[in-house]
């Protein structure tokens, strides 16, 4: 694993890792993560990814992990979720350079499966595994979740956030520690029907339009925070891509718990990683759902 900075467009500081194969003969594999994860959460399954012979690059979002700062440091960083899709852009674009005549998949965990629509170098990307992920109006959230939502968007964050100058999330252990221009522009699109579009208006539908790769979800019967409804509105919004959505279960992998989190965890290497990467390989074969 190789640890580097690079900047994304705007000058800002972007920490990625790079795992490299002993032959990187399938190609690049750019994982997006979950609002709030940091990359370390996904390097045991990048290590394992790159065995299988894929290049592999995490990053942090700039304003967390080891992009920037964090904690108390975040008072009245700038930042929103568009600048979060320019640092995607970057890593991306450093990816396919890398590579340029194979494959740039990418693996979307949550966020980072909604954010891929938003994205000006979509004409690089070969495909995209989206799991876990879906439309955060909240109205569609598990209904575990859905109890909680209305006190956490229309209490919680507003407060929050105006008293500490960031979201706290370590601190509420919610989240995580997040930008103020993310979290409320996060709370605009879950609180909005049709999630990011009717929250941006047409210049974000035209931008989901605009992706014409093919996209595959994973969406997980005992996930606390998505359902499968809200995973089809999601994948719903990249109308031009071919695209399919799968259930899975914990029983499909002989587990007892899977949830949001579970898939990345080492425990699930045997039974549901090599299904994972099969999915990955299995992208530009997808037709339209």
């Amino acid at each position: 694993m190789k640890a580097q900075v690079i900047e994304s467009r705007d000058g800002a500081k972007i920490a990625l890792r790079v795992f490299e194969p002993d032959s990187p003969d399938r190609g690049s594999v750019v994982i997006g993560g979950a609002m709030g994860v940091r990359q370390d959460y996904y390097a045991p399954f990048a290590q394992w990814l790159a065995t299988q012979g894929w290049r592999v690059v995490t990053f942090d979002y700039r304003g967390s992990g080891d992009s920037g700062p964090s904690g108390k440091a975040l008072r009245g960083y700038q930042a929103d979720l568009f600048d979060w899709t320019r640092d995607y852009e970057a890593v991306i674009d450093l990816a396919h350079a890398a590579l340029p005549e194979r494959p740039l998949f990418l693996l979307g965990h949550s966020l980072g499966a909604q954010l891929p629509g938003f994205l000006s170098n979509q004409h690089k990307v070969s495909g995209m595994l989206s799991v876990a992920a879906g439309s955060g109006y909240w109205r569609e959230n598990a209904p575990q979740l859905k109890r909680f939502v209305p006190y956490f968007w229309f209490v919680l964050v507003p407060l929050a956030t105006r008293l500490f100058g960031y979201f706290p999330g370590r601190k509420l252990r919610k989240v995580g520690d997040l930008p103020t221009g993310v979290v409320m522009q996060w709370r605009k699109w879950c609180l909005s029907p049709r999630y990011s579009v009717s929250a941006e208006g047409e210049s974000a539908r035209q931008s989901y339009s605009r992706a014409t790769f093919p996209v595959h979800a994973l969406s997980i019967t005992d996930d606390e925070l998505m359902t499968l409804r809200g995973t089809h509105i999601l994948i719903d919004l990249y109308e031009n891509a071919p695209r399919s959505v799968q259930r899975l279960a914990p029983a499909d992998i002989g587990a007892r718990r899977l949830g949001h989190f579970g898939p990345f965890r080492s425990e699930h290497e045997a039974q549901l990683w090599p299904r994972m990467a099969e999915w990955l390989s299995g992208l530009p074969n997808l037709r339209t759902a």
